[in-house]
């Protein structure tokens, strides 16, 4: 491989938008890997890289503090942005003593809701003025992406204060009808939890916090919603029930009470998404929707998360989606294979009686 790390990458990056690949993949002892419509695609005509040639391209994304970081904690997060052109969320590890690099392209552009394909029912959380909304699921299903889409909706539509919290920063907005300000943990902030506490004092309208970590977190930011602000985030679950458990599982039995009278009065609803090949080529999303009423806080209160999803499945005339039912329309409508929805339910017994 050339020495010249910086035309190497850049061959790389342009490869990925040649491509419209979503990530970029390389680790020493393999040829570099992309990620074209969820599937690897190895670059078959590059070369192997040997470390010289990983820790070459890490020289050209990493700055001094990065790197230093990745010497000690054997892994870092970070945002990379290509001369202005296009801009990447990464990650470097070590894996069997050898150094790996996982790059997930951001899009220039923020895309809306219909661009998404997402639903349009999601645009009535962004005109809310409090509150707490979740965009949940696996990692890599787009949900920094929905998020983005609807900070920005904010943003073209009204005269708010806008603070984001990210590790790292993702998607760069531009201040339009709103004020925004993005603030990166370890770069602007100590942490998410000081960020946070800051906020109260900056006069701040919405908050997005890339993702709620510790129960500090998700306490302050839970006293957020309640206090006037509308507050967006994200936690790794998979569903609208398995999110209110998880909240409430990082508190101590003797907080649970507490936490769970909060989020039944805050919480506005929770989306969860998964992204499914679809059989035109590419992806898209597959979605549940949890708004909260009189009964879903009903049940938070009284600590029967586990009946929330039978609320979602009767909740339709609300505006609440179910996954199974979301997955029979794709089905039906020809975008993805009845494999490939099976393969995405959470119920099986449930999707075989719709399909």
């Amino acid at each position: 491989m050339s020495s010249d790390y910086k035309k190497t990458l850049d061959n790389f990056i342009a490869t990925v938008i040649k491509e419209e690949a979503s990530d970029l993949h390389l680790s020493e002892g393999r040829q570099p890997v992309i990620r074209v419509g969820g599937f690897l695609v190895p670059l078959v005509k590059e070369p192997v890289m040997s470390r010289a040639d990983v820790k070459g391209i890490l020289d050209e994304i990493l700055n001094a503090k990065k790197k230093e970081d990745f010497l000690e904690k054997m892994e870092v997060d970070f945002a990379y942005d290509h001369n202005g052109e296009a801009r990447f969320r990464g990650n470097v590890f070590f894996q069997l003593g050898k150094i790996s690099v996982a790059l997930r392209l951001i899009p220039k552009k923020v895309k809306t809701l219909e661009e998404l394909k997402l639903p349009s029912i999601l645009e009535s959380f962004v005109n809310k003025q409090q509150g707490f909304f979740l965009v949940v699921g696996p990692t890599g299903q787009g949900k920094s992406t929905t998020l983005a889409a609807l900070i920005d909706m904010i943003n073209e539509r009204r005269l708010e204060h806008i603070i984001t919290i990210e590790d790292p920063i993702e998607y760069i907005f531009e201040s339009k009808k709103s004020l925004i300000d993005q603030r990166e943990v370890y770069e602007d902030t100590p942490d998410f939890q000081s960020a946070l506490k800051g906020m109260f004092r900056q006069d701040v309208d919405v908050v997005m916090i890339g993702e709620m970590r510790t129960p500090d977190t998700i306490a302050t930011a839970v006293t957020a919603a309640e206090t006037g602000h509308l507050v967006f985030s994200t936690l790794h679950t998979n569903t609208a029930s398995q999110t209110i458990a998880r909240i409430l599982d990082s508190f101590s039995a003797e907080q649970q009470s507490q936490i769970r009278i909060q989020l039944s009065a805050s919480l506005l609803g929770i989306f969860s998404q998964r992204l499914i090949p679809r059989i035109a080529g590419g992806l898209i999303p597959a979605c549940e929707l949890l708004i909260n009423n009189t009964a879903v806080a009903n049940l938070i209160r009284e600590n029967r998360a586990h009946e929330i999803d039978t609320v979602i499945e009767t909740g339709s005339d609300q505006g609440m989606i179910d996954l199974n039912r979301y997955l029979v329309e794709l089905v039906r409508s020809g975008e993805i294979t009845p494999e490939n929805a099976y393969l995405n339910s959470h119920n099986l017994k449930g999707l075989e009686r719709l399909m």
